[in-house]
């Protein structure tokens, strides 16, 4: 649906309410192989971690574009970073067209596209797999849940 990750990387941020912690977020997407035409050399260059990654290092961070650091936070989500250790509440693994170097470079997991049948993540709820197609459309929440 999205030509590079800086916009198909909202999907995360869609879905992470429903997100379990410890859990992870697959963005499948072949065809992308652009992190961001825009923006890609600093994101490439800072990479994406949870917010407190660049709070708690402002002074080395100060200087970035808050918008790439906000998109990065949001990309990442929600994480711990303490005595230097950085701690995903989920994981974001990209299968995608961008290279493993490349996701390991910017601080996401990789797995290769040709690995996944997306019939193998359909009508499995109950195990606590949801497969949600044009995922970055729609915002997620648990029922009950603000």
């Amino acid at each position: 649906m999205y030509d590079e990750l800086w916009v198909a990387g909202k999907c995360m941020y869609k879905l992470e309410p429903v997100l379990a912690d410890g859990g992870e977020l697959i963005i499948y997407a072949p065809h992308l192989t652009e992190v961001s035409l825009t923006h890609g050399k600093v994101i490439r260059r800072i990479g994406y971690h949870c917010r407190d990654y660049f709070l708690k290092q402002w002074d080395k961070f100060k200087d970035e574009s808050w918008g790439v650091l906000a998109h990065s936070t949001h990309v990442y989500g929600g994480g711990t970073y303490e005595n230097g250790v950085e701690k995903p509440r989920a994981r974001v693994v990209l299968a995608t067209g961008i290279p493993e170097a490349v996701c390991r470079e910017i601080n996401l997991g990789y797995r290769d596209p040709k690995t996944i049948r997306k019939e193998d993540f359909a009508n499995r709820e109950e195990e606590g797999v949801l497969l949600v197609p044009k995922a970055g459309e729609m915002l997620y929440r648990i029922e009950g849940q603000l």
